[in-house]
């Protein structure tokens, strides 16, 4: 599978035959966003304590201006929790109606039932998976998860056997159906509950991280080298640990990061200037028609840019609700300024919507029970299996 453009011939200082030989791996229909780019931001990869402070502060401001710190909850009020923090990802797709089926992918819940034997439970997932006719490579995550964690491509029974053998008890996880398009986006839709007419906020080109062997230096060291891989190593090296002294061909590609997630090694730009009047037009529509949906991101795979204002050839595989990100402010070319002023505005589109909806009689969860379910949440990260 290739990527929306190669990362490697556009950070490396290859030699241009070399970036020439590349193109091919690039999806023909999205810009190069990567070249003449830093490989990395300064704040890129700050804790997440330390980056988020200001915008928690911030929170707490538009919360006692709008009356209420959980209002977030009722963003999109028939999403669990809002979807704003360890919502369930198999409750939100039960809110996609019928009509979404052909944009949407397929996903399947199966919980891990407390004391059941692994083998029944790997039944019953290969029974759910047969009834559903998904074929491998498969996709299965957890169904409360975040920032990709503990995502994985699964290729025989064995391998779901071993994520279930690792999967805390009594959690569901998701199989979902692997689409060979080769692009990625994450979309952000806003609309207030009274207006009629929403826009996308936030556009998201999202590029797979790859290293191109050269014959004779070992996966470990073409990552540790790297311009922008070597800085965030840490975040690629552990889950090849068994492939480090690997050597590629010359000129052979290996895919390090998977998940789409930046967190997880995925290279995020800004993809503002892609955004259409069609392409608007075609998501406020699509938008609309999931029940008292108003804010969220849509991750959808593509193969042309044009799939984007058509809805043609596209699978969305996920939507988040109020804990969704303008996930564009972590392109390595993006000003701190510019990343806090892009999410304060996304902060006060949230809670604006929040309170129109609370004066429409939709009641904010209480404040305990949101940080009992946060607090599950997080404690749950810790347990599940590494992502691939």
């Amino acid at each position: 599978m290739c990527a929306l453009a190669n990362p490697v011939s556009n950070f490396s200082a290859q030699p241009t035959q070399s970036i020439e030989a590349d193109r091919g791996y690039v999806a023909s229909s999205m810009p190069d966003l990567l070249s003449d780019t830093p490989p990395l931001s300064y704040f890129e990869f700050w804790p997440t304590g330390l980056f988020y402070f200001p915008m928690k502060l911030y929170g707490l401001y538009l919360a006692a201006r709008y009356g209420g710190l959980t209002l977030p909850t009722i963003t999109d009020p028939l999403f669990d929790v809002g979807g704003f923090h360890g919502e369930s990802k198999a409750q939100i797709h039960t809110q996609i109606p019928e009509s979404l089926n052909a944009q949407f992918a397929n996903t399947l819940p199966l919980t891990k039932i407390e004391g059941e034997a692994t083998e029944i439970t790997l039944k019953r997932a290969l029974d759910l998976l047969a009834q559903h006719k998904l074929e491998y490579p498969i996709i299965v995550k957890p169904d409360v998860g975040m920032r990709g964690m503990g995502v994985q491509r699964v290729y025989a029974p064995e391998d779901i056997k071993q994520y279930i053998e690792k999967y805390p008890a009594g959690e569901t996880m998701i199989f979902q159906e692997m689409y060979d398009y080769p692009s990625e986006v994450g979309l952000f839709y806003i609309r207030k509950p009274s207006e009629a007419k929403g826009r996308i906020f936030s556009l998201t080109a999202k590029y797979f991280s790859y290293v191109v062997g050269d014959g004779q230096t070992p996966l470990k060291q073409l990552i540790e080298e790297h311009p922008r891989y070597g800085r965030i190593a840490h975040v690629y090296l552990p889950r090849h640990e068994d492939k480090w002294d690997m050597v590629l061909d010359e000129g052979e590609q290996f895919r390090i990061a998977f998940a789409g997630s930046h967190s997880r090694g995925t290279i995020f730009k800004d993809g503002n200037h892609l955004i259409t009047p069609k392409m608007e037009k075609a998501w406020d529509k699509l938008s609309k028609q999931i029940p008292e949906f108003y804010f969220g991101r849509f991750d959808v795979r593509f193969t042309n840019l044009e799939d984007l204002e058509t809805l043609e050839n596209i699978k969305i595989v996920e939507v988040n609700g109020a804990g969704a990100e303008a996930t564009h402010v972590w392109d390595s070319k993006t000003k701190l300024f510019d990343a806090y002023k892009t999410l304060m505005r996304q902060y006060k589109y949230m809670f604006e919507i929040g309170a129109e909806n609370k004066k429409r009689g939709f009641k904010p969860m209480k404040l305990k029970a949101l940080l009992k379910h946060m607090n599950k949440a997080e404690n749950l990260a810790d347990l599940y299996p590494p992502t691939h």
